[in-house]
């Protein structure tokens, strides 16, 4: 199954530098991104990661999708498997999810290419539409094919004789093995690298900066968020994670944890920047390189 299978029915954004496909009869979901000129997909594709849930089968597709956190099972993994409503804006399109009968919640995807640039802006809101209060984040996440590395800023290390309390915490989840060689730990970069292992790796932290980004095969794509850290955020306070097992790889990121009151919203917003051309970082210095190149911070 791929962007062009006949058995998939998407819907098509462009602009003179990226394709953008997001899935018609499912979702809300991003299910393609492309260079012009190249019939890569940029994200991965998954089609045949299905589970079984409470209610239904869930399938992972692939690309980019929205959930709600804190991550619980089965209230996480209700299936998106049902058309949502497509509404025309200015620059793109309105997804819209029925309401999610299990939970309440009802998701709804906006996504825009603005103007001819090699960008995607992407707003998550999600919606209270059941009959009580509802603690939740939105979630924000985006799965790459293998192959790659995931590159995590981390606020400059700025040591006074006064500094007495911590800055930099760092999230680990059970099945994550700290020595694990594909996650690397360096004062300004965390690096994670999308290599095929089990078991999976995980890592969330308090993302200051307010960008992560996944190069591979000579392109970086970057994703730029409100950070909001001043407020509290799911997962011992992380607002960006980087999940790795052995099919895909998944950049996320997440707004402050809200209590929602019947009827309530809140949306959660990423743009998403494409760098092309770039040549392989071979090192750790290498990596810092682009990074001061593409004027990341």
């Amino acid at each position: 199954m791929g962007p062009g299978d006949k058995h998939l029915q998407v819907g098509c954004l462009e602009n003179a530098a990226i394709r953008l496909e997001y899935l018609a009869e499912a979702g809300p979901r991003i299910f393609s991104l492309q260079v012009r000129g190249s019939e890569e997909n940029l994200q991965g594709e998954v089609p045949a990661a299905r589970f079984d849930t409470h209610s239904g089968v869930y399938t992972l597709y692939g690309g980019h999708r929205l959930w709600h956190s804190p991550e619980a099972f089965p209230r996480t993994y209700v299936p998106d498997d049902a058309p949502p409503e497509i509404e025309t804006i200015a620059e793109g399109v309105r997804l819209t999810q029925p309401v999610e009968a299990a939970t309440g919640i009802q998701k709804i995807m906006e996504i825009r290419l603005p103007g001819q640039e090699s960008a995607v802006i992407v707003d998550h809101t999600l919606v209270n539409a059941g009959p009580w209060p509802v603690e939740l984040a939105p979630w924000a996440i985006t799965l790459f094919p293998l192959g790659g590395v995931a590159i995590l800023p981390v606020q400059p290390v700025n040591v006074q004789k006064d500094a007495l309390l911590p800055d930099r915490p760092f999230v680990l989840w059970p099945y994550t093995d700290i020595r694990d060689a594909r996650l690397e730990l360096n004062n300004d970069l965390i690096l994670i690298r999308g290599e095929a292992k089990a078991p999976a790796v995980k890592i969330g932290y308090l993302n200051r900066r307010g960008w992560a980004g996944y190069y591979r095969g000579g392109v970086f794509f970057r994703k730029c968020f409100d950070p909001l850290v001043s407020q509290s955020h799911p997962d011992y306070g992380c607002n960006t994670e980087c999940y790795c097992k052995d099919l895909f790889l998944e950049l996320e990121t997440l707004g402050p944890l809200t209590r929602l009151e019947p009827g309530g919203s809140i949306s959660h917003s990423e743009r998403w920047d494409i760098f092309s051309g770039i040549s392989y970082p071979q090192t750790l210095e290498g990596i810092r390189e682009m990074v001061n190149a593409l004027q990341l911070d």
